[in-house]
């Protein structure tokens, strides 16, 4: 059938099984707003493109499915590179379609006219531009196909005003596939990683978020409980493998527990799943597990060896690995090491003082209680998103949405929209500092219109908690820059926007506002006002390792 350029995306979207797209329209995507006036999508208009990127990406996390974000060309474009960055280091699929000015304009600086393409380069797993209508349709297919191949990640389509007006004979593709060449996983590596568990006295498992990314949360919780091995998670790997159960080690790294990181630290043995070992979790060089062998299980060979050197590396998908790996390894039970850890976890598990006053840990306790575990859990970046890792226990994937590599402040309150809207069936909860609700703090306006019942509990310590803790710790108090405007009240901010809003001083206010807020289904924010010099501890300065925590 004939159909304009515009309409194709529609369909191609459809086809892909896309419901919900976040975006705002501009000149260059006029006709595909057009188009979508009259299609059932579902569109969620943001009040700033990098916003919609981020809801995309919210939504993506908790589904597993392509998150889809619009934007114009020009500033509306680059005001999605932060967005797409950050789904690109903690390998997100989402398509990010751009409008771009007439294919006749382009190269002569016209308004508006930016090189998106060149721009995302680095931070997309590929990217294209539309040259010719009649490859709009397969171009838009490749995008999502390669978004979730393999290692999933962002790609970007820009596509040309009048490509988007132009005639086009459109056939239905529902089948649309690119042959990808696999190779099997290594008999050898299995062999030697097989002969390193059977000997291993104290192994230990750090599982990340391509165990979730891959489905194979219970292939590892099959491998992890058949073989007694305790499990260690990154903070991407959150809610892989139940924190309830006794194997389960929790978050490792800069902010993990010492009982975590003391049971890598004395291993002989880390079987690293899907993880890439940042530097917040390696530290210094060397430092992390100097007394064990590593064997590294990833499905994309550019991160084995890339950080810490590797004995036994498996390149595959996780579920298979794990399959064959159990048919290998001879029962063994490792009675005597887990009894060493949870002797160590007894003295050594994460901890506060308890004074009576409104502290963020026991908010963070105290909302997991209320909420019966049938929560999803998004952050802002800085101690309230350590907070979170630290004092929610995470028991199932897709439960947990915070921005790891990039580290992206604003990034909280927009993809608790996007996750709010994939999973209408949980309540999402979105713990923020008063830094970062700053930088995406319009969101309240797209909560609102929309009434997307997101509750916001903002941990207000009137400054940058996380760096003036640095400041604190390593910098001899020089507070500089940190301090932030005490007179602004957020609760009377979020009113303004029309959200249902209250400011908390006292723990009694909170349980009471919580549960009002958890009974009505609208949005909300609660502003607890909290101490400025309220630490995330243990820590471990960056570079350092567990001898250097501070607890």
């Amino acid at each position: 059938m004939i159909l304009k350029g515009s309409q194709v995306i529609i369909e191609v979207l459809k086809e892909q099984d896309v419901d919900t797209i976040f975006g705002i329209p501009g000149g260059s995507v006029i006709p595909l707003y057009d188009a979508l006036y009259d299609s059932d999508l579902k569109h969620i208009l943001a009040t700033h493109e990098q916003m919609a990127a981020h809801m995309a990406d919210g939504y993506a996390r908790v589904t597993g499915k392509v998150g889809v974000c619009i934007a114009t060309s020009g500033p509306g474009a680059t005001n999605l590179v932060t967005g797409i960055a950050n789904a690109y280091m903690d390998s997100v699929p989402i398509v990010a379609i751009t409008g771009q000015v007439a294919t006749n304009l382009i190269g002569k600086d016209s308004f508006q006219e930016v090189d998106i393409a060149g721009i995302t380069m680095p931070v997309t797993k590929h990217n294209f531009i539309v040259k010719s209508p009649d490859k709009l349709a397969d171009t838009l297919r490749e995008a999502f196909f390669i978004a979730k191949e393999g290692r999933p990640g962002p790609v970007l389509v820009d596509i040309p005003k009048d490509i988007q007006t132009s005639n086009v004979n459109f056939i239905k593709r529902k089948d649309f596939y690119i042959e990808v060449k696999k190779h099997p996983v290594n008999e050898s590596d299995l062999t030697k990683a097989t002969e390193l568990i059977n000997s291993s006295k104290k192994p230990v498992i750090f599982a990340g978020g391509g165990v979730i990314w891959g489905e194979a949360s219970k292939s590892l919780y099959d491998f992890a409980k058949e073989n007694m091995i305790p499990v260690a998670t990154s903070l991407m790997g959150l809610g892989c493998f139940p924190e309830d159960d006794e194997l389960s080690l929790g978050l490792i790294g800069m902010h993990g527990s010492r009982y975590a990181n003391t049971a890598i630290y004395k291993s002989d043995l880390v079987i690293a799943i899907g993880t890439r070992f940042s530097d917040r979790v390696a530290g210094k060089a060397g430092g992390l597990a100097p007394y064990a062998k590593v064997i590294h299980i990833d499905i994309d060979p550019a991160e084995i060896g890339k950080n810490i050197d590797v004995d036994v590396p498996i390149i595959g998908e996780i579920n298979e690995v794990l399959k064959l790996l159990n048919n290998m390894i001879k029962e063994k039970e490792h009675n005597e090491w887990i009894h060493e850890l949870l002797s160590i976890k007894e003295k050594t598990s994460f901890k506060y003082k308890d004074d009576g006053k409104l502290k963020p840990q026991w908010i963070i306790e105290k909302v997991q209680e209320m909420g019966k575990d049938d929560l999803i859990m998004a952050t802002e970046v800085g101690q309230n998103q350590m907070w979170t890792a630290q004092y929610f226990k995470f028991k199932e994937p897709r439960t947990f949405v915070t921005s790891g590599g990039l580290g992206t402040m604003g990034f909280g309150l927009p993809a608790s929209i996007g996750a709010q809207v994939g999973r209408n069936d949980k309540r999402v909860v979105n713990i923020a500092g008063d830094g970062s609700i700053r930088m995406n703090i319009h969101a309240f306006e797209t909560m609102a219109i929309y009434n997307i019942p997101v509750i916001t509990i903002i941990l207000n310590n009137q400054t940058l908690g996380m760096v003036r803790q640095w400041q604190n710790l390593l910098f001899n108090k020089r507070y500089s820059q940190t301090d932030l405007n005490p007179n602004l009240d957020f609760s009377k901010v979020a009113e303004a926007f029309g959200v249902f809003s209250k400011r908390i001083y006292t723990k009694e206010k909170f349980e009471e506002s919580f549960k009002e807020a958890l009974s009505n289904n609208k949005p909300c924010v609660l502003e607890c006002m909290i101490d400025k010099d309220e630490m995330v501890l243990p820590f471990i300065p960056a570079g350092g390792t567990i001898e250097e925590m501070i607890d």
